[in-house]
């Protein structure tokens, strides 16, 4: 067992396989630790975070270490434990008869043993709904295709290395397909939405599936209506808008076990700021704009205030920035491009109607979870905030223009010793161009020389931090935002610190990004409990 350093709140515990890695996470599920906020299972990894005021620090590692169950036990998961769930399919993959060869078996063998093995959901990640199940069956240890396809319809059952997974919307993959299924693995009617969580047992039939009590669909939830839906007060019409506009607020953190990154304000700071400017609590939701020109029009007397890039022009007047402003219904607003920075953030007294989904309004680009985006034409109403009297701005940081040098402090690791040291030390000394291939779920980098890694090894997926840089076989970087996918399988040199994510969240492209490191890579030393 080894700790790999994260960030402050954060580490990676590495494991010597798959059913060590389980283990340890049933039993930290049983008895969670105190402090421990989130704990995502991987193939050999698990990813924990901790709550605020806990450090993942060596006293962390040790009480974790110490929860470590002797080789070969595995004690009843928390969630789901002896739950069985039945999925009926049927076998009509493009790739079974290959799998077939595969195994030296008969596509009729094939399906005897697929059906007569139990999975169980080890992890889930890659898209919201997607379980990477294991199975006691050796033999269902296959490699991905040679090319991944660009486009798998969702419902394909396929098999890869140890895993069986189904896929819950269409998307490229490179797994086996063996199968399909009309059983919708990702459901915002239900609740929870992901139809298999860590610790359920799968069984895999044709026909109709029976439906064990324990693991019984809960009662659909209503319909929750789209953002764009009309509404019977409406308060803003976004007129245009060169780049989409979002919904954001805070994000929704504790969604790993569904496959869920927290998403949320790219700068939460100025989402802070925009909503205390007009007296709403800090983390409501507010318009994420990217850039410019964006354009609306009051349809009711409403106070706004925007903060972070940009500068809201009103009347032909540009507003103080960060400051509350009125608009009588017919009013317009402006927010021409910033001068500096990314993105800005509207907020409207008493909020945005806008239904949450799982507990936040973030619309997460990457899982398509959340509000859509707006679009021309669209209308909004006003929510039902508490609110307080309206404040003078807060002062607000500079922003880095076209053309800036940036300089982003970070954790090395966890995959640092993946690189030489001299490689390691390129990527601190390096300048890294910000690519115009940027958007919420990563800002793609550009370096004089790539990074060339020194373990050539396939690393199974593990947990993703916000902030993490993963180096894929380019060598060039990328440096994951709040939509990033919860589990990665390229090595990540290096974390930003949390504190730079708002700075990260605003560099533009064009701009330049150095990173610094306050301590060589190390892993953390677990400390004995006291």
């Amino acid at each position: 067992m080894r700790f790999l350093p994260i960030g402050p709140r954060s580490l990676l515990v590495e494991l010597e396989d798959l059913d060590a890695t389980l283990a340890l996470f049933d039993a930290l599920a049983a008895d969670p630790l105190p402090g421990v906020a989130e704990v995502v299972p991987a193939a050999r990894t698990l990813l924990v975070r901790t709550r605020p005021g806990v450090a993942a620090d060596g006293a962390l590692a040790g009480r974790i270490r110490a929860r470590q169950p002797a080789p070969g036990l595995r004690p009843a998961a928390a969630a789901g434990a002896g739950e069985t769930v039945e999925i009926p399919m049927t076998y009509d993959g493009g790739d079974l008869a290959a799998v077939a060869r595969h195994l030296g078996l008969g596509v009729a063998e094939v399906i005897a043993a697929h059906q007569a093995a139990t999975w169980q959901v080890a992890f889930c990640g890659f898209a919201p709904g997607f379980a990477y199940m294991t199975g006691d069956d050796p033999r269902f240890d296959l490699p991905r295709r040679p090319a991944p396809r660009t486009r798998i319809p969702a419902g394909s059952v396929a098999l890869a290395a140890r895993f069986c997974g189904i896929y819950p919307k269409d998307t490229p993959g490179g797994w086996q397909l063996i199968g399909t299924t009309r059983v919708p693995m990702w459901d915002l009617a239900r609740d929870p939405p992901a139809r298999l969580r860590p610790g359920q047992r799968v069984r895999f039939v044709e026909g109709v599936a029976q439906v064990y009590p324990a693991a019984a669909l809960p009662a659909p939830l209503p319909e929750v209506p789209p953002v764009a839906a009309p509404v019977a007060a409406p308060a803003l019409t976004l007129l245009s808008a060169a780049f989409p506009v979002l919904v954001q607020d805070e994000g929704r953190a504790g969604q790993g076990g569904q496959g869920i990154a927290a998403s949320g304000a790219l700068d939460p700071g100025a989402l802070r700021r925009a909503n205390r400017a007009v007296g709403n609590p800090a983390g409501a939701a507010a318009l994420e704009v990217t850039l410019g020109p964006v354009r609306f029009r009051a349809e009711a007397p409403v106070t706004l205030a925007l903060a972070g890039a940009g500068q809201a022009v009103v009347a032909g007047g540009r507003v103080a920035p960060g400051a509350a402003f009125a608009l009588d219904s017919g009013d317009e607003v402006l927010i021409p491009p910033p001068a500096a920075g990314m993105r800005s953030y509207l907020a409207l007294r008493g909020g945005y109607a806008v239904a949450p989904v799982l507990g936040s309004c973030a619309t997460d680009t990457l899982a398509a979870v959340g509000p859509p985006p707006l679009a021309p034409g669209d209308r909004l109403g006003q929510g039902a905030e508490p609110v307080t009297a309206v404040a003078p701005p807060d002062p607000a940081p500079a922003l880095p223009a076209p053309g800036d040098l940036v300089e982003l402090p970070v954790t090395l690791g966890p995959r640092a010793d993946w690189f030489a040291p001299e490689t390691v030390a390129l990527f601190l000394a390096q300048e890294w161009q910000v690519t115009p291939h940027s958007s919420r779920v990563g800002i793609r980098l550009e370096g004089a020389t790539p990074l060339a890694r020194a373990d050539a090894r396939e690393l199974p997926s593990e947990g993703t931090e916000t902030g993490a840089i993963q180096v894929p076989h380019s060598g060039q970087p990328v440096l994951f935002l709040a939509d990033h996918p919860l589990t990665g399988g390229y090595p990540v040199i290096a974390t930003l610190l949390p504190a730079a994510l708002d700075l990260a969240g605003q560099i533009p492209p064009g701009a330049r990004i150095r990173f610094t490191a306050a301590a060589p890579f190390a892993p953390l030393l677990p400390e004995s409990p006291a």
